[in-house]
């Protein structure tokens, strides 16, 4: 969309009838001649119309009346939503019943020996009723000097009554009608794959003022409310929490199925619910700000971003209606001039072209199946943020990770204690843990965290803390020195080390951080500790292989780190010490020896390298503004697991466009030239059409599961 001044103002309206790409240039010439419209974007799938507007020159009420000439209804989409959905109540439905009762009634009737007359009145009722929404439609169309279905349609009623098959026109207007129902309500059921999302998070929220509590609607929060939540209630916005312990359902935004704990400090997000405990919770970001409103946005704006079968789709339709049209014309005219038959055959013929032609099947079965497919993503817990990356991702030869906090947990933690001196684990744990809790360095925040999780933590009296930068800390406890750090700082503190040196260096060469603790210069213990890796990362890379995937690891580590990760995850092909522009050389290498590369990172450091590559994995974003704009597929959760899911998922999607592509054409390769040898009947070939458009809808529409 183009920028607009900062005067004008914006609308999103829920457009009711909205179906194919020939409604939305009907809307868009329609809205874009209107004077006073800055910018505006129509969405087929959502059904929705945005429109940038100068308020002086132009009002909502103008907008929405300019749709209502094209035979749809716009409504406010926020007026839309709070609306509980009756389909039985909606005029094109109750149309469309007294159709079908007036068709059937005369067709009956006629066959009972009821009146001529009577039948005819009847049918012109059935035609009338049946046809005045796709009437109203191919009218506008006509106006504006442009083409669409409903064109042809009219046509072909038309025609039909003029050629005296008034039974025909009535089962041709009921039939086509119908089917543009059935296709809508198909439609509306990959549409809630979207809306479903909307609904997660609630519209109110408790909040605590003053020391008073209120209810207040949610999107009036500001960043810094206190806001409370019960046990069993959903959180209504992102914030921190300030106070109280529970468990966190974080399913509808991660894709995590296991509750999460959270506690004082914990980031909580909009739309997720809490289970026991209440919590308080300060609000971090307003409603239109919250990783679920970003979500919500990303998976809306996802099919813009198009893949080259969904603009091969569009560009098919927009030269389809009016050759269609051509031919029909062509085929009613050329023929008998030529004296290759009389005027009412070859004028059926053209009939029937007309009729085939009415189709949305193509136009829509791509957009469905993409939205059907960025939404059963999301609800586990992946972004895709276009339908030209699910292509992409169906392409990737080959799977490049980042390390640390990828293919790692992205934090230290103590792998193994190792005693020395006949010295006991739990005592060596619980002295080191009580020095460390004094410092803030990332190794002795792991030795506390082990000891707390081994419950042999406990607050001893440490006096003369001395931290040495880089190497290590001295303190005393019960009035004795201890000293913990690495080797050439315990050396240098005069500790014998001879008898543990040896599994010093072992463990160092298993690419383990080593730290002594030794007491009066006698060593007792060593810790191993690593950046261990996520318990799915063996997995997720055995089954990127088994999918004939290549597996590449990319890291700033160093060779002996990265080796060992390696080994343990069974990749075999690895490149260690790697700058940033490193990583982007060797993407760009993989693409040119290999094919497609799909780049897995953090979306921080990684995210140059990701762009480089055909298709950026974010990592663990939920929350996190950058990892959610690095990538062109998020993780919301940081569970690589989801990685061959996804690829499964564009294999399955593209496979379902082709198929859908396939049939549609193909209806399209029997019925034109059946039509122009006589071989089908405007109600056969009508049946087939709207069957066909109808199959590759709800194919699509199967990726939902």
């Amino acid at each position: 969309m183009h920028s607009t001044g900062a005067e004008n103002c914006s609308i999103l309206l829920e457009v009711q009838g909205l179906c194919c790409n020939e409604e939305k240039r009907l809307i868009e010439r329609k809205v874009g001649a209107l004077d006073g419209v800055s910018d505006f974007s129509v969405d087929v799938v959502l059904q929705h119309l945005r429109v940038e507007y100068d308020p002086s020159r132009l009002s909502p009420q103008d907008i929405i009346r300019s749709v209502s000439e094209t035979g749809m209804k716009a409504l406010s989409a926020q007026r839309s939503a709070s609306t509980k959905y009756a389909w039985w109540r909606e005029a094109r439905i109750l149309l469309l019943l007294a159709s079908g009762v007036l068709t059937t009634t005369a067709l009956v009737g006629a066959q009972l020996g009821m009146a001529t007359w009577v039948a005819r009145v009847l049918y012109v009722l059935a035609i009338v009723s049946g046809g005045f929404y796709p009437a109203k439609a191919g009218l506008s169309a006509a106006r504006t000097l442009s083409m669409n279905i409903n064109t042809l349609l009219i046509l072909g009623v038309v025609g039909a009554v003029g050629l005296d098959l008034w039974d025909e026109a009535a089962i041709l207007v009921f039939v086509y009608s119908l089917g543009n129902v059935l296709e809508s309500y198909v439609v509306r059921k990959a549409r809630g794959a979207i809306k479903s999302f909307v609904d997660l998070s609630p519209k109110e929220a408790l909040v605590r003022k003053g020391g008073r509590e209120s209810v207040i609607p949610a999107d009036k929060l500001r960043v810094g409310d206190t806001v409370m939540v019960r046990p069993g209630e959903k959180i209504p916005i992102d914030g921190t929490v300030v106070a109280g312990e529970s468990y966190v359902d974080e399913a509808a935004v991660t894709g995590e199925p296991m509750p999460t704990g959270k506690s004082t400090g914990s980031d909580v997000f909009a739309g997720t619910i809490n289970q026991k405990g209440s919590l308080t919770v300060r609000v971090t970001r307003t409603s239109n700000n919250t990783t679920l409103a970003k979500i919500i946005h990303s998976i809306e704006e996802a099919h813009t971003k198009k893949s080259r079968y969904q603009l091969f789709g569009e560009r098919f339709a927009r030269v389809y209606t009016p050759l269609m049209f051509m031919v029909g014309v062509l085929v009613a005219v050329l023929p008998p001039l030529l004296s290759y038959g009389g005027w009412q055959d070859w004028m059926y013929r053209a009939l029937v072209v007309f009729v085939v032609s009415c189709s949305c099947g193509l136009a829509l079965s791509v957009p469905v199946a993409v939205i059907a497919a960025v939404g059963n993503a999301a609800r586990h817990g992946v972004l895709v943020k276009g339908g030209l990356f699910l292509e992409k991702a169906q392409k990737v030869k080959v799977v490049a990770f980042d390390k640390t906090g990828t293919l790692t947990t992205g934090r230290p933690s103590v792998t193994r204690i190792i005693p020395a001196d006949g010295a006991v684990e739990a005592e060596i744990l619980s002295l080191a843990a009580s020095i460390e809790a004094l410092s803030e360095h990332p190794l002795g925040e792991a030795i506390v965290r082990k000891a707390r999780e081994a419950e042999v933590f406990r607050h001893r009296s440490v006096h003369g803390f001395e931290a040495v930068s880089g190497r290590g800390v001295r303190a005393h406890i019960d009035g004795k020195e201890h000293v913990l750090g690495n080797l050439s700082f315990v050396e240098d503190s005069g500790v014998e080390l001879d008898g543990i040196l040896a599994t010093i260096r072992e463990l160092e060469n298993e690419a383990h951080t080593t730290v002594i603790l030794a007491v009066e210069r006698r060593p007792l213990g060593i810790f191993a500790i690593a950046d261990t890796l996520k318990p799915e990362s063996t997995e997720t890379v055995r089954q990127l292989k088994s999918q004939g995937l290549d597996v590449v690891m990319l890291t700033g580590d160093a060779s002996g780190t990265a080796s060992a990760i390696a080994r343990a995850i069974e990749i075999s092909d690895y490149r260690a010490g790697l700058m940033p522009q490193d990583k982007i050389d060797h993407v760009a290498s993989l693409h040119k020896q290999r094919g497609a590369v799909m780049m897995i990172g953090d979306g921080i450091n990684d995210s140059p390298a990701m762009a480089t590559a055909d298709v950026g994995v974010a990592m663990g974003a939920a929350g996190t503004d950058v990892a959610m704009e690095a990538g062109d597929i998020v993780l919301l959760a940081d569970d690589l697991s989801r990685i061959p899911q996804i690829i499964r998922l564009s294999r399955r999607t593209v496979a379902n466009i082709k198929q859908n592509i396939f049939l549609s054409l193909l209806v399209v390769a029997i019925l034109v030239p059946s039509a122009l040898l006589g071989r089908v009947d405007l109600l056969s070939g009508l049946l087939i059409n709207e069957g066909a458009a109808l199959i590759v809808v709800l194919n699509g529409l199967r990726l939902i599961r």
